[in-house]
C-alpha cells in the first residue's frame, strides 16, 4: 500500500553539497494498518538530511491492526545522514510500530532525533494511544552491532502509561555519531551536565530556602529532564534521553545544541520552530 511519498531538495549555501529528503504521508498521517518502508544510500562523503514537514500523527487504531514504518540506511566512508524529523503524535487508542537500521562506516556521522508526545494536549488526549515501539539499531561495518535501543510504551494491566509518565508530556533521544559531530558530542555533554545541576540542585541544609522546602514537604518537580552517555570504541558515539513537560522545551534544546551544525546542513535545524 502507497502510504506516502517524499520531496528531495537541495538547501543552499552551504560548505557542503546537501541534499533534504522530506517524507509526507497522504492524508497528514498514518491510518491503522498502513506499512511504510523506506531504503537509503548515502554515496561516499555524501551528506543528507532526512526530515518530516510536520509532526507524524497516528490515527486510531481498528481492531489489532498496528501501523509500522521501517527505514534503512547505509552510510558510507566520511558520509553523513541527519535524520531529524517532527515528533510522533499517536491518537487515541493507536498501535504504532518503528524500527530504524544505520549501518555505518568507521568514519561514517550520524545524527538520529527520535521522539515522541503525549498526543493530542487540545482535545485532552495524555498517553492515551494502545502502543508506541520505536526500535533504533546501528551497525558497524554491516554487521557489528554499535547501537542497540527500543522503547516501549504500551498500556498494561496495573497501570496506564499516562500515570507512568506522571507530568511528562514529551520522551526524546538524541544520537549524535562520527567524526563531523564531535565537538557537538563535547558540547551537548557539558550543557546537560550545567542543566541538570541547576534544574536538581539542593539548597544548603539549614538555610532559609531548605526550611522553607522542608515546610512544603515536597521538591518542584523538574520540567526538563536529560543525561547523556557515550558508546562505541573510543566514545564514538553519545545518546541524549530527554523527558520534558513541554514539546516547546524540546525544541528549544534542539535548536540550541544543533544550531553549529548550520555549515555542514545549509540551515540550522529545528529553526523554523522558533
Amino acid at each position: 500500500m502507497e502510504t506516502g511519498k517524499v520531496i528531495v531538495e537541495k538547501v543552499a549555501p552551504s560548505q557542503t553539497d546537501v541534499v533534504w529528503i522530506y517524507a509526507i504521508t497522504y492524508g497528514g498521517g498514518i491510518v491503522s494498518g498502513d506499512s511504510t518502508v523506506c531504503d537509503f544510500t548515502i554515496g561516499d562523503g555524501c551528506t543528507t538530511v532526512l526530515t518530516t514537514q510536520a509532526s507524524t500523527k497516528v490515527y486510531k487504531a481498528v481492531g489489532t491492526k498496528i501501523s509500522e514504518q521501517v527505514l534503512e540506511a547505509r552510510i558510507g566512508s566520511n558520509a553523513f545522514l541527519a535524520v531529524i524529523p517532527d515528533p510522533v503524535t499517536c491518537f487515541s487508542t493507536a498501535k504504532y510500530s518503528q524500527k530504524q537500521v544505520f549501518k555505518v562506516m568507521s568514519d561514517s556521522s550520524l545524527l538520529l532525533v527520535d521522539w515522541i508526545t503525549s498526543g493530542r494536549h487540545e482535545t485532552g488526549e495524555k498517553w492515551n494511544f494502545d502502543l508506541y515501539r520505536s526500535m533504533n539499531n546501528i551497525f558497524h561495518n554491516d554487521d557489528e552491532p554499535l547501537f542497540l535501543d527500543t522503547a516501549l510504551l504500551e498500556q498494561g494491566t496495573c497501570s496506564d502509561i499516562a500515570e507512568r509518565m506522571q507530568d511528562y508530556q514529551v520522551i526524546a533521544m538524541v544520537i549524535l555519531l562520527g567524526p563531523k559531530l564531535k565537538h557537538i558530542q563535547n558540547q551537548i555533554q557539558e550543557d546537560v551536565k550545567k542543566i541538570m545541576s541547576q534544574s536538581l540542585h539542593m539548597p544548603t541544609i539549614g538555610s532559609r530556602q531548605s526550611t522553607s522546602r522542608h515546610n512544603d514537604h515536597h521538591l518542584t518537580k523538574p520540567s526538563f529532564l536529560a543525561s547523556c552517555s557515550i558508546f562505541g570504541p573510543k566514545g564514538i558515539g553519545v545518546v541524549t534521553r530527554i523527558a520534558a513537560m513541554t514539546t516547546e522545551s524540546v525544541y528549544n534544546f534542539l535548536q540550541h545544541q544543533l544550531s553549529s551544525m548550520e555549515p555542514l546542513l545549509g540551515v540550522k535545524p529545528y529553526s523554523y520552530a522558533s
